[in-house]
């Protein structure tokens, strides 16, 4: 049995809420859950992730049925659900010359037989919390974590650098785009948390460890996104969290 909630918030600056996101009810076929943290001017952030996250869902929707059932298979169909909403998304700003240019981070987790199936494109985040340890299952596609990964910069001065925000890979900027897949365990009592870049650029690790430790968990998306806006809120906040109950 699994149970999910979610929270999103426009936060204190923004104009508009550019996050989106999807999450399965209990009984659904297919347990799935969408986030997505959009980008462009006028309103393409917003018709970015909801194009995104919508078109994803449906690819999945209509095609997990007559999919296999093997981690390869379904692994798949998480990559390909990935490339048909960069496909629309792209073509979308192309018909339109007021939403050129938008894109959304993208991040799909299908759960199947204690198994999570990631798919991965952006800097939105994915963390599993097992028993008294929370770790960060997806790597940013950010300018920043590539200068951590090339030994340039350290991860604490990552997150204070200017350029935090800048993404190396987004989905609908390109034609074609090539999103991380991986296939984790999830066990009796783990839990996932889901989030945009509003909740963890303001919001420690630690913080997010220590409040799912603390709370209820249908409190843990409301409290979180609290502490993003507590603490700045200068982007829109959106947090998913999942149990293996």
């Amino acid at each position: 049995m699994i149970q999910a909630y979610a929270k999103s918030d426009i936060g204190k600056v923004r104009e508009n809420n550019q996050d989106y996101y999807y999450i399965s009810e209990p009984l659904d076929d297919v347990q799935l859950y969408i986030i997505a943290d959009g980008m462009g001017g006028y309103n393409g952030g917003e018709i970015a992730s909801s194009l995104a996250v919508t078109s994803a869902k449906s690819y999945i929707e209509n095609n997990f049925k007559q999919t296999d059932k093997d981690k390869e298979s379904i692994i798949q169909l998480v990559a390909s659900s990935l490339e048909y909403a960069n496909m629309v998304v792209y073509e979308k700003s192309k018909e339109d010359k007021e939403l050129e240019g938008m894109g959304t981070t993208l991040d799909i987790c299908l759960i199947y037989n204690n198994r999570m199936y990631i798919g991965h494109v952006g800097d939105s985040r994915i963390y599993r919390i097992r028993k008294d340890f929370i770790r960060k299952l997806t790597q940013d596609h950010s300018y920043v974590q590539k200068l951590v990964k090339d030994g340039t910069i350290t991860q604490e001065e990552a997150n204070h650098h200017p350029q935090k925000n800048m993404l190396m890979k987004a989905l609908g900027c390109n034609a074609f785009v090539e999103p991380d897949v991986m296939i984790k365990g999830f066990q009796k009592d783990d839990i996932i948390l889901m989030t945009t870049d509003g909740v963890t650029n303001l919001v420690s690790k630690e913080d997010l460890f220590n409040t799912v430790k603390k709370e209820n968990l249908e409190q843990i998306p409301k409290k979180l996104v609290e502490q993003a806006i507590e603490n700045g809120g200068y982007d829109n906040a959106t947090v998913i969290v999942i149990k293996n109950i």
